[in-house]
């Protein structure tokens, strides 16, 4: 039987998985799970972001990120307010207490991502890095 080379989504995916699989093992011990850990880094990357907005990137129903919103809002992470134009709908903050929660999920992020990176030389980084956010460019721009 001929062994094939595995697709790029297959590859993509499984490099996913892994990571977030180090993620989850290595904010073991945190006070945050690896969902809202995820949610945090997307409000503090889109401050004043609609909670259906946020919902929509994290690719979560809305119910969902409710009930991660309400976490970190009882935790005193974030907080909801009231969306100007929209009264139905809520924009999320961070507050001053998330500072510290975000610096250990940076520290665990760039640990695995040297991981991840090992063996490979700066140039081919670079240019991972650079072929990746083009791909990224192509389908977002679809």
């Amino acid at each position: 039987m001929e062994l094939r080379q595995d697709s790029l989504g297959f590859l993509l995916a499984d490099v996913s998985r892994l990571m977030r699989r180090a993620f989850q093992q290595r904010l073991a011990g945190s006070s945050l799970t690896l969902a809202q850990a995820r949610a945090l880094v997307h409000v503090s990357r889109h401050e004043g972001v609609r909670q259906v907005d946020l919902a929509d990137m994290l690719e979560v129903q809305p119910i969902t990120l409710a009930r991660l919103i309400d976490q970190l809002a009882d935790a005193g992470l974030v907080e909801r307010r009231a969306d100007p134009a929209d009264r139905r709908a809520y924009r999320m903050f961070l507050t001053p207490a998330a500072a510290s929660h975000l610096a250990a999920i940076r520290q665990v992020a760039t640990a695995i991502q040297a991981d991840a990176l090992r063996d490979l030389d700066e140039q081919q980084a670079v240019i991972f890095s650079f072929v990746l956010r083009k791909m990224r460019d192509n389908l977002s721009s679809r």
